[in-house]
């Protein structure tokens, strides 16, 4: 059998590299820039009040699926438990709300806590969320501290895969189960809800619901492109050759466990701001929103959009959670099998989710063009 070898310059070799299109540098640059145009331009003038609310509510997930794809996309951590640092951050905004709308009547005790609570002191841990800026951290710090102190007792153990995986669920399944035994603190299964104000401003003025929706985009948008930058740093090509070769990594000196608790930390801040956001957008907080189900619900959107590409992420995000709103009206009872169907199908036949569709389609008719016909006379 004889090899054949192309001569310099023939088309479909890589002898020289291909220099890149001088419109390259402005694609990034322009798609933020029309994703900006759509979110906070034209959507506001085109949606109802209605719709612009539910818009808002999507964009919560989102920004849940831009930490998954910072995770699972580019580190290899499969997160299910997405849902505990949702949880985190929305009861911690949930409970400056309610503190605030306690103390513009004269009161000291949530309307629920009159009604369910055993005392007419409120709890310790409640007191300091009267603060609002202790507040706004404790949205994005307290989910990354769980996160911190969850990580290194997991990624120092080297546990990884399917393990990773049930441990960050069965945390989810904890909070919750926690959260509906807590009623006269937390609202038990009803939650926290009914919220009047936000920082001095009234939730029920359609004025004020469209500043909600706008500080949500705003925060999509700056959050995608912080990670982004994280993606073509130093970090992001380490983070990658930690999720595809492991030891490698650390034969050259690099600790993949640092690297892996740097991501999975980010992914648990960007949870708990879209939990924050999602209380002023929705009005409520609930164990329902943050249990396993919610918690596979953040991974599946992503994983049906692409969860290595940022873009693929959000709008399988947005795609997948409009979808449910729609078809769980349609087929109540049929919806959460529809949902798992829709995950098994992204990881099992197409990993790369939509997002690769374009590149895979153009592989194989690459493949297809550049595979020489079959011998006629047999085998070599």
């Amino acid at each position: 059998m004889t090899t054949t070898l192309s001569p310099p310059g023939t088309p479909g070799t890589t002898d020289e590299p291909v220099a890149p299109s001088p419109l390259a540098r402005f694609r990034v640059p322009g798609a933020f820039l029309l994703g900006a145009v759509l979110l906070v331009g034209v959507a506001p003038l085109v949606l109802s009040d209605f719709r612009l609310n539910l818009l808002a509510k999507y964009l919560c997930y989102a920004i849940v699926a831009v930490g998954v794809s910072l995770a699972w996309g580019r580190g290899g951590l499969l997160v299910l438990g997405q849902g505990v640092f949702f949880g985190l951050g929305g009861y911690a905004m949930a409970m400056h709300l309610k503190l605030a709308d306690a103390a513009a009547t004269g009161q000291t005790l949530p309307d629920f806590m009159q009604l369910y609570g055993t005392s007419d002191a409120l709890p310790w841990w409640w007191a300091p969320f009267a603060n609002p800026v202790f507040a706004l951290a404790m949205t994005v710090l307290l989910p990354m501290a769980v996160a911190a102190l969850l990580g290194l007792c997991v990624f120092r153990r080297r546990v990884k895969g399917a393990y990773f995986a049930i441990l960050s669920q069965a945390l989810a399944a904890a909070l919750a189960i926690w959260l509906i035994g807590q009623q006269a603190t937390t609202g038990g299964t009803n939650g926290l809800t009914d919220f009047q104000g936000f920082f001095g401003y009234d939730l029920d003025d359609p004025v004020n619901q469209r500043m909600v929706y706008f500080v949500i985009a705003a925060a999509l948008l700056l959050l995608m492109a912080a990670v982004r930058q994280l993606f073509v740093s130093r970090y992001g090509e380490l983070l990658i050759a930690v999720r595809d070769t492991e030891e490698r990594v650390r034969f050259l000196g690099y600790d993949p466990a640092v690297v892996k608790l740097v991501a999975y930390v980010g992914a648990a801040g960007a949870a708990g701001l879209a939990g924050a956001l999602f209380v002023p957008a929705v009005g409520i907080i609930s164990p329902a929103l943050i249990g396993i189900v919610p918690s596979i619900g953040f991974v599946i959107g992503a994983a049906v959009g692409g969860r290595a590409s940022l873009l693929g992420a959000v709008l399988g995000a947005i795609a997948v959670a409009w979808a449910q709103s729609g078809l769980s009206d349609a087929f109540p009872a049929a919806w959460t099998y529809l949902q798992g169907l829709l995950f098994v199908v992204a990881v099992g036949f197409l990993p790369g989710g939509l997002a690769s569709l374009v590149s895979v389609v153009r592989g194989r008719r690459a493949r297809t063009r550049t595979t020489p016909p079959a011998p006629r006379g047999g085998t070599v």
